[in-house]
């Protein structure tokens, strides 16, 4: 098989008329959205457990296998690990919110870029599955896409030959900042343009999901980078792959753009039901906590339990600022309650770990 030639940007060949439809549905359902978004004081925070559910879907494309509950309970005390296999899988998923935090600060002073894309791409492989597979560089060599045992000639893709990938590259990076009929449109061609160059060894799937809420949010369709669009896509991973492969099999970047523009019409109708259930859930225990703990702390309380779903006692003093003799005091309260569920029992110096049960059921 021949490597993949990048088509030249922008794309000369879009039906935009048959994506009219298509269009005005997703950027009305994405305005829903951000005009549910801009109405959360502090976003970033009150959902950042739906942060972290994204960086276990798409680190599940690729094949991880830990579930956000886990991810959580490694964190609250990573010296207990439920299940030592998994270790690996809980650095990447934390590498990816870890990029995701790096990107939001770095929009603040610049664009999206290439610089900043290695940046990141080092950040996702930092002491993880492909560490040595030059993290934040770009590839110096040819490499392939197949199944285990294929060989360039029986591969399932080949990406652009190394002497392509920096010209493919600098007008991708000039095709993010020009003017397109369609940002969402543009945002289709830009990802998947980014993941057919396949610019690094290794985590380009990841990078190229990455790149969906930051463009967004660096184009002002969102006041916050909190779109994410991996359980779409998981779902629906066969469709995913067959509409990029027949970008460079047939050239078919309207059947691609079609796909794109569906996953975000469908995944925002999703993100606001996700996002409206954490926000009745936030009003109801702005009722319940108070009667319950009857403290000055119960709005600091509230806060902690939505940014830490699993957490050590010792971890939800740190993280409100409660006095530990009324952070102790409120947290036995909320698990008489059964507002709180006890993942471990602490004993001698091991803390308990709790857990905000009903959050979870909602960000799952």
């Amino acid at each position: 098989m021949k490597p993949y030639k990048p088509d030249q940007l922008p794309l000369t060949g879009v039906d935009w008329v048959a994506h009219v439809p298509a269009i005005g549905k997703a950027n009305a359902a994405l305005a829903r959205y951000d005009g549910l978004l801009s109405s959360i004081i502090n976003p970033m925070v009150f959902l950042s457990p739906l942060t972290t559910q994204e960086a276990v879907l798409s680190s599940r494309i690729e094949g991880t296998q830990a579930s956000l509950e886990e991810v959580l309970q490694y964190e609250a005390d990573s010296k207990e690990i439920i299940e030592p296999s998994k270790e690996a899988d809980f650095h990447e998923i934390i590498n990816y919110r870890k990029a995701m935090g790096i990107a939001v600060e770095r929009l603040k002073e610049r664009p999206l870029c290439l610089n900043l894309l290695k940046e990141l791409h080092a950040t996702l492989l930092d002491s993880v599955r492909g560490r040595n597979r030059a993290p934040g560089e770009f590839r110096r060599i040819q490499n392939y896409i197949g199944p285990p045992g294929c060989t360039v000639d029986t591969a399932t893709f080949v990406p652009p030959s190394v002497d392509l990938i920096k010209p493919a590259l600098y007008e991708w990076e000039k095709y993010c900042h020009a003017e397109e009929k369609d940002r969402l449109v543009q945002l289709a061609v830009v990802k998947a343009q980014f993941e057919l160059i396949h610019p690094f060894l290794d985590g380009n799937g990841r990078l190229g999901r990455m790149l969906v809420p930051l463009f967004l949010f660096e184009k002002g369709l969102l006041s916050s980078p909190m779109f994410y669009m991996s359980a779409y896509l998981e779902t629906n991973r066969e469709l995913y792959y067959e509409r990029l492969k027949a970008i460079s099999r047939d050239g078919d970047w309207n059947g691609w753009i079609a796909f794109f523009l569906t996953a975000v019409a469908e995944q925002a109708v999703a993100n606001i039901d996700k996002a409206q259930k954490v926000l009745a859930l936030y009003n109801r225990m702005k009722g319940i906590i108070p009667e319950v703990a009857r403290t000055q702390f119960s709005v600091r309380a509230i806060d902690s339990l939505f940014d830490r779903p699993i957490f050590l006692s010792s971890g939800f003093v740190s993280r409100s600022g409660i006095p530990k003799a009324s952070a102790a005091r409120i947290l036995t309260l909320l698990k008489e309650k059964k507002i709180l569920t006890v993942v471990r029992e602490g004993v001698g110096r091991r803390a308990t770990i709790f857990s905000f049960q009903e959050l979870l059921e909602i960000i799952g």
